[in-house]
């Protein structure tokens, strides 16, 4: 019984970002499509928009966790908002390295090798790219956090969808 609580929890704390990354990185991935198809280029990746979704909430999920993260708790929410985006950012590109790094470790058998190869097959404008939208979200994602961890989750469902009905019949 305690893993399925554990397993809920972890899930609902996840989810959250999940659904803001993928509807980020699904708008992204549609712009990409209709700016290749007047190239006459199709394009499918609607699996890495996924893919990466899940990858940044985890990330977020996880360097929330860490002591550091919540270093600003007692400034303005600005300073709170761009610390978060910057440690997630720092710990999305590290994944993102280590992604792409290890199956290269694997394949030529030194670290030296496989980050050359790495350097070498990287696509810079494409990367630069989307570390930009990366940031971007970033900021967006961490600014909308603490301002509703700073009105209460409640009062912003509120203001935003009206009033609940149990609150209503009060």
């Amino acid at each position: 019984m305690k893993l399925l609580q554990t397993i809920k929890r972890n899930y609902l704390e996840l989810l959250p970002p999940a659904i803001f990354f993928l509807i980020a990185f699904s708008l992204i991935l549609v712009t990409k499509r209709l700016v290749l198809s007047q190239y006459g280029i199709s394009w499918a990746g609607f699996g890495s928009a996924v893919v990466g979704a899940f990858m940044v909430a985890k990330v977020v999920v996880v360097v929330d966790k860490l002591p550091f993260t919540h270093k600003f708790s007692d400034r303005k929410l600005i300073y709170i908002a761009f610390w978060k985006s910057l440690i997630y950012l720092l710990a999305a590109l590290l994944v993102q390295y280590l992604e792409r790094i290890i199956p290269l470790l694997r394949k030529l058998g030194s670290f030296a090798a496989a980050n050359q190869s790495f350097l070498a097959e990287t696509i810079w404008p494409h990367f630069w790219l989307i570390q930009i939208w990366l940031v971007v979200l970033l900021l967006v994602f961490s600014a909308q956090r603490e301002l509703i961890r700073a009105i209460g989750r409640d009062k912003v469902m509120q203001m935003f969808f009206g009033a609940r009905n149990n609150q209503a019949e009060k």
